[in-house]
């Protein structure tokens, strides 16, 4: 056969793979309101960019009708291309596909562009799209899953991993995404869980949902397991090629630099701290006063909304961003707020991404339920995350810093590079009336006026311990700031520790509180 009749098979088998599933299943993903696996890949990476690798994999299972079934691409599309430039791996599974089942030859395709991605240095994603294991291969399904799971444990820290859950994603298939670094999911679409609806009801009698059971909200809003919530798969889209313009490509270099820019709204950062300490405000209002044209790309918004994480660029350099929010529950910290901030500082510090932490919180939350849900155990985390990290960290005390809660959010005593106060910070073991119904207890149960003599005491001791004056005169802060000086102190900072390097005890790895 000449090359020529060669080429024109190739392109009849190529455009027979293309179709996936078929037109009838095509229309069917359509009408479910989800794009086919290669118009998402085409739709999230740049234009022409696109190769793929392993177009014509086929199964090997001969048992339970699979001898003669042909399934194209076996169900998973896998290849590399760029977003904004940037080289990344990629894999989407193909719901048309005997509903993106996985076969050992399916996880085959995936962990091979996995290592690609290990091998290359550069990100990976995945975009899930399955039924799960497909059974008729029995472990061979099982097998694949367990050697997905090694390589994002493998992966993890050296390159950064993203999931995509377009799709159902149930059983075993969803350690892969837990394992992963980014979990993105999209309103009506998504659906994660361990156990279906159909098993809940029959093992314990409640009729359930999956959209309830483990939809988009569900996992960005209560479990915690998505970082990024879209209402649209083109939305989901735009929200990854912004998190891989601002992260690195492995642990080995820097995220990319971009041309500085003023923060839009840096003259407001003075008038953003009410004057009464009781009064709550919205911390992302400081952020935005800090960044490059006031742009913060959160993190984890729905979650654990008492701190607020993400991304931002500080003279067209990536920082990380960890702060206290008074909007909610004062601020304080609470097992998911630990967990929540705990993995992103781990985050910054796998991928040399300097961390700025922002605190403003009354201590951890107290309850029985905390305490009972391992508020120990969890905000742990944090102390250790802070302690472990390498990377340039610097704080900003905006106002409360009391008790346990001073010190997990990066004090001096976690070794923090710097640390700055407001003036309006309040540095102590406890907040200033509770602090003063214990020291003063004797003084205002004999007043005449009990209030009266509280208040003065309150005032009394505010004066004289909760201030930064006093931290500040140990030498535990380096320098009260005046709000307006803090961008140019922050810039200062990161431009003198730009050549950080700590030396550690030599160990095989640490053993955090998990």
């Amino acid at each position: 056969m000449s090359l020529k009749k060669n080429i024109i098979a190739l392109r009849q088998k190529k455009a027979i793979v293309e179709k996936g599933g078929g037109d009838k299943a095509l229309e069917k993903q359509i009408a479910m309101g989800k794009m086919p696996a290669r118009v998402r890949i085409l739709a999230l990476l740049d234009e022409g960019s696109f190769h793929e690798y392993d177009m014509f994999v086929e199964h090997e299972e001969q048992n339970f009708g699979m001898a003669n079934k042909e399934l194209p691409a076996e169900g998973v599309i896998t290849g590399t291309g760029t977003i904004n430039g940037a080289p990344v791996c990629i894999y989407a599974q193909d719901f048309t596909v005997m509903g993106g089942s996985l076969g050992l030859k399916h996880a085959r395709k995936i962990t091979k562009i996995m290592d690609h991605a290990l091998k290359m240095k550069i990100p990976c994603i995945g975009i899930n799209d399955s039924g799960g294991a497909r059974i008729q291969e029995g472990i061979g399904a099982l097998a694949g899953y367990g050697e997905i799971f090694f390589r994002n444990t493998m992966a993890s820290g050296v390159i950064p991993q993203l999931s995509v859950i377009l799709g159902p994603c149930a059983g075993g298939a969803v350690y892969s995404p837990a394992l992963t670094d980014f979990v993105f999911v999209v309103e009506n679409i998504s659906k994660m869980f361990i156990t279906g609806p159909n098993v809940i009801e029959t093992v314990l009698g409640e009729k359930i949902s999956q959209e309830d059971l483990g939809g988009a909200r569900v996992h960005a809003e209560i479990t915690g397991n998505a970082h990024f919530y879209a209402t649209s798969e083109m939305e989901c889209f735009k929200q990854i090629k912004t998190l891989i313009s601002l992260i690195p490509h492995n642990n080995e270099v820097k995220a990319k630099s971009v041309a500085p820019k003023e923060p839009k709204f840096r003259k407001k950062i003075e008038n953003i701290i009410p004057s009464d300490p009781k009064q709550p405000y919205d911390v992302r209002d400081v952020i935005y006063a800090l960044t490059d044209e006031s742009k913060f790309f959160e993190v984890q918004e729905l979650w654990a909304a008492n701190i607020v994480i993400g991304f931002g660029r500080m003279k067209g350099e990536t920082v990380g961003f960890v702060a206290n929010q008074p909007l909610y529950l004062a601020g304080v910290l609470d097992c998911d707020a630990s967990d929540k901030a705990a993995r992103f500082i781990r985050f910054c510090d796998a991928f040399n991404i300097p961390i700025i932490t922002l605190e403003d919180m009354p201590g951890y939350l107290p309850g029985v339920d905390q305490e009972h849900a391992g508020v120990i155990r969890h905000g742990a985390k944090m102390l250790y995350a802070y302690s472990e990290a390498t990377v340039p960290t610097i704080t900003i005390i905006l106002r409360k810093a009391y008790g346990g809660g001073y010190i997990a959010m990066n004090s001096r005593h976690l070794g923090a590079d710097f640390v700055y106060a407001w003036p309006s910070a309040e540095i102590a073991v406890m907040g200033p009336e509770g602090a003063a119904n214990i020291i003063f207890r004797k003084e205002i149960m004999e007043a005449e006026d009990e209030d009266a003599m509280r208040q003065q005491k309150v005032k009394e001791y505010v004066e004289k311990f909760a201030n930064p004056f006093v931290a500040a005169s140990k030498g535990y802060i380096d320098a009260v700031i005046e709000p307006a000086e803090t961008r140019d102190l922050l810039l200062h900072s990161m431009e003198v520790s730009r050549l950080k390097e700590e030396h550690r005890p030599m160990k095989k790895h640490g053993i955090p509180p998990f």
